[in-house]
């Protein structure tokens, strides 16, 4: 989920004076569909228009938690009577950019089309001719979306989008370099990246003046990525955010889980180094949504190794261990035979050390429960990062319950991370389920109700004052 032409293809390709294209269109050339294939790639569309259980690339049927409820992908694929295959290049911008399909309902934002309006017209078209012409049209009907009401009215988003949805493509600003523009675009509009780590309102929308400081997406918390170095990555360098993009790892800093590692996996690892560093210029460059601390660590550095199973060894579990010594035996059975008896980790960082580590000392606990619960699964050109998930209640084998995952988590927080923060069996669970739900639904369902109800009592209201008019003028 990423955007725009790269800056090493934008000087071979001409762009700028090709015809439109229509759904059937034959006349698309090959680098303009390579250059289509890269910004898909950029905007990560696979991500999440792919079942990862054996789905078919574009086909949709991906089921996306959010606040609201579950949202399904679409198949985006040519097929004509499952995908996009009859869309027209105005239909599919307006798709796009817009979130209005071809037959005029309206697309929910977990279709990132708010940050892919600042695209122009030119990185649409080769898109077009990509998704027409370089992806194979798969005729299966993806599952549809049922969020209850009343967010399954897809005409209120008509209201959402005009509060909103930005209406400019991008412009570059002459005051800042080639490369800062480049990183500008491809950040707030293929890569959108604010659509995970800026945070949202009570409407669901960016809060554009807190971008990029950190957003619960589904059970994972996506962090500060602002140039604050106390809460946000300000003390990482050029090169290290690069490296990060490319292998989804930072020594034992940060470690890419969730929806990061399959953006890393499908999308960042792929982009050119020129477009990488480009991200980088202008993400080390996005101010601080908050005033910045004056002292204090940041969550790269918090944290000691240290020893505490000792106090339980010879106890067994049955006996009713409770607090940090039924945590520690939990570490001990789990963890600790790839993280290390201290949390230190492996030398070459494949399994990372629990300290200094942005999952265990940041001020926000629910990617630490999260990486529990799910395991990582990270696909990188420098191999797989696998961690087993230990909340699989189909295979009961490695899993734990709430209680127990809450007693680790708390173990782990306390002995190597931010001691500050506490997990609780509820708070697990609500990770279990998906992340925080809104009470969007609810206020919704009162607004609707109360509304009704007032345009119930004007009607009573005017059928008893036409009454009256009626008996005076009788009476008269």
């Amino acid at each position: 989920m990423k955007t725009a032409h790269s800056l090493a293809l934008a000087a071979t390709l001409a762009i700028g004076t090709l015809a439109p294209l229509t759904a059937s269109a034959q006349e698309a050339s090959k680098e303009l569909i390579d250059r289509g294939r890269y910004l898909a790639t950029a905007s990560d569309c696979i991500a999440c228009h792919t079942n990862h259980t054996g789905g078919k690339p574009m086909a949709g049927g991906l089921p996306m938690s959010s606040p609201v409820g579950t949202i399904m992908s679409t198949n985006i694929t040519p097929s004509k009577a499952f995908g996009i295959g009859n869309y027209t290049e105005k239909q599919f911008a307006d798709a796009v950019r817009r979130g209005v399909r071809a037959d005029g309902a309206n697309l929910y934002p977990a279709m990132p089309y708010v940050s892919y309006s600042v695209m122009t017209d030119e990185d649409i078209h080769a898109l077009y001719a990509y998704f027409m012409q370089g992806v194979d049209a798969v005729e299966e009907k993806a599952p549809e979306t049922n969020l209850p009401f009343p967010m399954n009215i897809r005409a209120s988003m008509m209201g959402w989008n005009l509060l909103f949805r930005p209406s400019e493509t991008h412009v570059d600003d002459p005051k800042q370099s080639a490369e800062w523009n480049r990183g500008k675009y491809l950040v707030e509009g293929a890569a959108h990246c604010s659509t995970c780590h800026t945070p949202r309102g009570l409407l669901m929308q960016e809060q554009k003046s807190l971008n990029l400081s950190g957003g619960q997406v589904g059970p994972w918390f996506a962090p500060d990525i602002t140039s604050d170095k106390v809460t946000g990555i300000g003390t990482w360098s050029q090169q290290d955010l690069v490296t990060y993009l490319k292998t989804g790892r930072l020594d034992n800093r940060a470690q890419a889980a969730g929806s990061m590692a399959e953006a890393i996996g499908y999308s960042f690892q792929h982009l050119t180094d020129a477009d990488l560093n480009a991200i980088a210029t202008y993400v080390r460059t996005v101010p601080s949504a908050h005033a910045t601390a004056e002292t204090g660590a940041s969550r790269f550095y918090k944290g000691t190794a240290g020893n505490a199973l000792a106090g339980f060894r010879g106890k067994p579990y049955a006996d009713g261990l409770k607090g940090d010594a039924a945590g520690a035996q939990l570490y001990s059975a789990n963890c600790a035979s790839c993280h290390g008896y201290d949390a230190d980790g492996t030398a070459d960082g494949y399994y990372p050390s629990l300290f200094h580590n942005a999952a265990t000392a940041g001020d926000n606990s629910n990617n630490l429960v999260a990486a529990i619960l799910y395991g990582v699964d990270r696909h990188t050109a420098e191999g797989h990062a696998f961690m087993p998930p230990f909340g699989d209640q189909v295979n009961a084998v490695n899993s734990l319950t709430n209680t127990e995952v809450a007693s680790l988590s708390n173990f782990i927080l306390k002995s190597y991370g931010n001691d500050k923060l506490a997990v609780t069996a509820d708070d697990v669970q609500s990770i279990r389920q998906g992340g925080p739900s809104s009470p969007l639904v609810t206020y919704a369902r009162i607004g609707l109700g109360a509304g009704a109800t007032v345009a119930v009592l004007v009607v009573l209201g005017l059928i008893f004052w036409l009454r009256s008019n009626r008996k005076r003028s009788q009476t008269a």
